[in-house]
């Protein structure tokens, strides 16, 4: 059991104390964060353009034809082809196309890194805001139209902050997914955390400590989120009973 301890921790000093090698782990780690956030910022973004296109579209169906209801069949038309083809193919082969067919001129691994992420998210983000705008109650739409609200004022003011309520959880958990969807970043050479991790191995030769610390940093980042996904879902509970 010593002889266990005395070679762990000599994997330790060589992963990160020799050559001070944490700072790679640090800089992947800074690198990883930063794509999970930005990428999520670009997925809510565009999740929430393609859940009001195809909530509007969906509740004007029955509604006469017309230039607006034809370029909306449109929009609809392509958002309805963005979902299928990105929640139909593996995010490693997204990312690949974006950087070797797509963008192979550059070698900003990390900008298209977030940009595929972002699109990627945005396509469950859509489906996410869609069901939370669905499951408010179609008279809160009525009653914003009765007061004389537009279609957007209505959805700004009324719809979108109920739906906000419904959606956390499943948001929550898109981030969380997101954030363990960025080791997929390897593939491309970026300098994620997990590209760390194969950086130092293929010095030391010694896989176990650089592989088990990054799942453990993996590990401790989705606990913190889960426990500040709930810490909101309580304060939506509270002032929901207020």
């Amino acid at each position: 059991m010593q002889e266990w301890f005395s070679e762990l921790g000599n994997a330790f000093v060589q992963t990160f104390i020799s050559d001070d090698r944490w700072q790679i782990f640090l800089r992947g780690f800074g690198v990883t964060i930063r794509t999970a956030v930005l990428a999520l910022l670009i997925g809510i973004v565009l999740g929430v353009l393609v859940a009001i296109v195809r909530t509007q579209h969906d509740s004007r169906r029955s509604s006469k034809k017309g230039p607006g209801t034809v370029l909306l069949n449109i929009l609809d038309a392509i958002c309805r082809l963005y979902l299928t083809v990105i929640r139909g193919t593996p995010m490693m082969v997204q990312l690949m196309i974006m950087y070797f067919v797509i963008f192979a001129s550059t070698r900003r691994a990390g900008m298209v890194a977030i940009l595929a992420f972002g699109i990627n998210s945005g396509a469950y983000v859509a489906e996410i805001v869609r069901g939370g705008i669905m499951s408010v109650d179609q008279g809160q739409m009525e009653a914003g139209r009765s007061l004389g609200m537009n279609y957007k004022q209505t959805m700004r003011h009324i719809i979108i902050p109920q739906a906000i309520k419904n959606i956390l959880p499943a948001l929550g958990n898109e981030m969380i997914t997101l954030l363990k969807d960025t080791s997929l970043m390897t593939v491309i050479s970026a300098k994620d955390l997990t590209k760390a991790a194969q950086t130092v191995t293929a010095v030391t030769y010694e896989p176990f400590m650089p592989y088990i610390s990054i799942a453990v940093v993996y590990l401790v980042c989705v606990i913190i989120l889960s426990k500040v996904l709930g810490m909101f879902e309580r304060r939506l509970r509270t002032s929901d009973r207020r």
